[in-house]
């Protein structure tokens, strides 16, 4: 494609004073990187990480997966128990969020009749596996339609709880979700679903690593995030956290030695989780290093993180919103390091609009049609490599192109 004119150097440099936190990671510095929350960046010295497992794996293979890596692995869960707040016995990496789910729904069984329930805001690969399952076993869905705009997150509470039925087995409930940004109040809701006999599954795949966590207290049945994401950790790292009492009916999807293993010491949930054949953990063994690595940067460790990213998608926001002339659509209260916000017609086709900001302007942002073709939505994310004036050329780009 040749160059086109339009098209500058993209990233801009840091502030007076600050680190250049973007030399951290091996992102493209001519490209300006405002879609974090899509597959997460993984920075280097995380990578190099990772890197140190594989070649140790490759030097006795039989060693390191057959006599040293249960160990490993319980070291790596016994890290992350401490960061999301879980025993390291009632977690199970997987390869990311949507495996989790899809493990929870393989394994539960349902009966015509029964009701899942989910919302018109949940991640569209995880609300396939729900579709997916309820034809198979004659479930009917029930979606909860919770609006966007919302004045407040007790419209999220009400919307779904007006969905609930004396039939509802299992609700799929995002912390925060992916197409409009917001953080749930997940613990309100997964405690008015209980009060109703109703178990769920939170899908957080954003969430670890952008809001403190405390799975324990939290009392879910099922939990499921990525770890590649807002921990930056390497693609490929996620965990599923089950509830003590629901574990013994959670399979995973692929069964392997474990199912019948004659071993007493570790439970069946964790022989199971531990070993499904011939793989690459070292995604998972890199996990402690993402976290003691990204809590390291800044003198305020993750809090410090998490707060900065958050004021950064909240300026974002702002910036935004008077470049498109729209109204925060929901309180500051439910972001995170995730913003949303609706784009007027005038910009015409989302998926055009998203070429063209990386073609053109060497932007990389998120626009897509949610729910229906007719509303679209431009989403930004905010990691600590996102310099001040990322967001404002952003939003004089978009002032541009709305004419």
């Amino acid at each position: 494609m040749a160059a086109d004119p339009e098209r500058d150097s993209g990233r801009r440099g840091p502030a007076a004073g600050e680190p250049d936190w973007l030399g951290l990671w091996p992102l493209d510095p001519g490209v300006t990187f405002l879609n974090h929350g899509s597959f997460g960046a993984c920075p280097r010295a995380v990578l190099a990480e990772q890197t140190r497992w594989r070649e140790a794996m490759e030097t006795d293979p039989v060693r390191f997966l057959y006599r040293d890596l249960e160990g490993r692995l319980d070291a790596a869960r016994a890290a992350l128990g401490r960061f999301v707040g879980a025993e390291a016995d009632d977690l199970a990496f997987v390869t990311n969020a949507t495996t989790g789910v899809n493990t929870v729904l393989q394994s539960l069984d349902f009966a015509p009749g029964d009701e899942l329930l989910v919302t018109d805001h949940s991640y569209n690969a995880c609300r396939n596996a729900v579709e997916r399952v309820a034809a198979r076993s004659g479930v009917r869905v029930v979606v909860a339609r919770v609006p966007f705009p919302l004045a407040s997150p007790e419209a999220v509470v009400a919307s779904v709880l007006d969905a609930v039925t004396p039939r509802t087995r299992l609700a799929l409930v995002d912390h925060v979700t992916s197409p409009t940004g917001l953080v749930w109040p997940i613990e309100c809701v997964v405690r008015e679903l209980a009060a109703r006999g109703v178990e769920t599954l939170v899908d957080g795949a954003h969430a670890a690593g952008m809001l403190p966590l405390d799975l324990t207290a939290l009392g879910a049945a099922y939990y499921t995030a990525n770890c590649h994401k807002w921990i930056c950790a390497p693609k490929g790292s996620g965990f599923l956290h089950v509830r003590r009492d629901r574990q013994g009916m959670i399979r995973p999807l692929v069964v392997s030695h474990g199912a019948n293993s004659p071993r007493t010491e570790r439970s069946r949930f964790r022989l199971e989780f531990d070993w499904m054949g011939t793989g690459d953990p070292t995604a998972y063994l890199a996990v402690p290093v993402a976290i003691a690595y990204m809590g390291g940067l800044l003198a305020g460790g993750w809090p410090a993180l998490m707060a900065r990213n958050r004021e950064t998608a909240l300026a974002a926001r702002r910036q935004l919103g008077q470049a498109l002339g729209v109204p925060a659509p929901a309180p500051d209260s439910m972001i995170g390091s995730l913003a949303s916000l609706p784009l007027p017609e005038a910009l015409g086709d989302p998926a055009l609009l998203q070429r063209a900001l990386f073609d053109r302007f060497g932007i990389e942002a998120l626009a897509f049609a949610w729910p229906s073709p007719a509303v679209r939505i431009l989403r930004v994310s905010a990691q600590l490599y996102n310099a001040p004036g990322d967001f404002a050329r952003l939003a004089a780009v978009i002032r541009s192109l709305a004419g």
